[in-house]
C-alpha cells in the first residue's frame, strides 16, 4: 500500500527494501520500519521530535496519565471499522506508537485481522515505535505528502498532529472514517495557570472539512496528579507551550514537586463522502 515518495509509483516490498518500477529504493531499518521522507522534502536536518523529546513522552505515557484517551481512541477506531473483515487503519503522526499500539491490541482481543500503517516525521519516534510494537507497518514520512495509495484506508486517526484534510481524504475509502483528537477547553488548565499570568481556554469549534461530514464529538475528561518535577517537565515538553512559554513561567514550573491538572480531549469523528 506504499507509494514512492519521489515518483508516486507503487512500491513493491522485498526482503530488505521497497522498490518502485522507476528504480527508487528505500531500505528497511533493522527495527523493520522504512524511511519514506526524501531529503529534498525535509525542512530541517532532523525533522520532528528529537530523541530526548521522544523519551520524555514515553516516560510520561508510562505513568498512565493519558490512558483514558488511548482507550477511547482505540474503542472508536474499532467500532468504526467493525463491519470490515480486514480493516486498513492509518495513524497519521503516530509518534512512538502509544495510540497505535492500543488499537492493534484491542483489535487482537477481538480476534480481528487488520493492517495498520503508521508514520511520523520523526525518525527517533518511529524507531522507538517499531522496536516496541511488532506487526505494524511503520514509516518515516510527511503528513503533507503521505506515501500511501489512494482510497485504501477504512480509518485515518490523527492525534495532535497537523490536520491535512486533502491527504486524509485521498487515502480514505469513500465512506471511510477520520478520527481527530483535539484539546478540550480546559485541557491542562492548572498547568497553564502556572505558566501564564493570564491563561486562556482552548477554543472549541465544529470545523467542517471539504469532503467530510462531522458525525460525532466525543469528550474525554479526567484529572491527573504528577508527583515529581521530572514527570511535570515530561508533560510540559509534550505541549506547544514548551516553545512559547515566558521564561518566568517555565522557571515557576521548574520549582514544582507536584501538579494536579485537568485533562480533556475531544475526539471528532468525520465521514468521508
Amino acid at each position: 500500500m506504499y507509494i514512492c515518495p519521489v515518483c508516486k509509483k507503487i512500491l513493491k516490498e522485498n526482503e530488505n527494501n521497497y522498490l518502485c518500477k522507476n528504480g527508487h529504493s528505500f531500505d528497511k531499518a533493522a527495527e523493520g520500519y522504512v524511511h519514506l521522507l526524501p531529503v529534498s522534502k525535509m525542512h530541517s536536518k532532523i525533522p520532528g521530535d528529537n530523541k530526548l523529546m521522544v523519551n520524555a513522552r514515553r516516560s510520561f505515557f508510562a505513568t498512565g496519565g493519558y490512558d483514558i484517551f488511548k482507550d477511547e481512541i482505540s474503542r472508536l477506531v474499532c467500532n468504526q471499522t467493525q463491519s470490515e473483515k480486514q480493516p486498513v487503519i492509518v495513524d497519521a503522526g503516530c509518534g512512538e506508537g502509544y495510540y497505535t499500539g492500543q488499537v492493534q491490541a484491542l483489535l487482537a482481543q477481538q480476534q480481528k485481522s487488520s493492517r495498520i500503517l503508521a508514520f511520523d516525521i520523526s525518525k527517533f519516534a518511529v524507531k522507538a515505535a517499531a522496536k516496541r510494537y511488532k506487526g505494524i507497518n511503520f514509516s518515516v514520512a510527511s503528513i503533507f505528502d503521505i506515501p500511501i495509495t489512494d482510497h485504501c484506508a477504512d480509518c485515518v486517526m490523527c492525534v495532535f498532529a497537523p490536520i491535512v484534510e486533502k491527504e486524509f481524504y485521498r487515502v480514505l475509502k469513500p465512506g471511510g472514517t477520520l478520527i481527530l483528537a483535539v484539546p478540550g477547553p480546559r485541557h491542562l488548565w492548572q498547568l497553564k495557570q502556572v505558566l501564564y499570568e493570564n491563561p486562556y481556554l482552548n477554543q472549541q469549534q465544529d470545523i467542517q472539512y471539504e469532503g467530510f461530514i462531522l458525525e460525532q464529538r466525543v469528550p474525554v475528561k479526567g484529572e491527573i496528579t504528577l508527583n515529581n518535577n521530572e514527570m511535570i517537565q515530561n508533560l510540559f515538553s509534550m505541549t506547544p507551550y514548551y516553545y512559547k512559554t515566558p521564561r518566568d513561567g517555565a522557571e515557576k514550573l521548574a520549582q514544582l514537586s507536584t501538579l494536579t491538572t485537568e485533562i480533556h480531549f475531544d475526539l471528532l469523528v468525520y465521514r468521508a463522502v
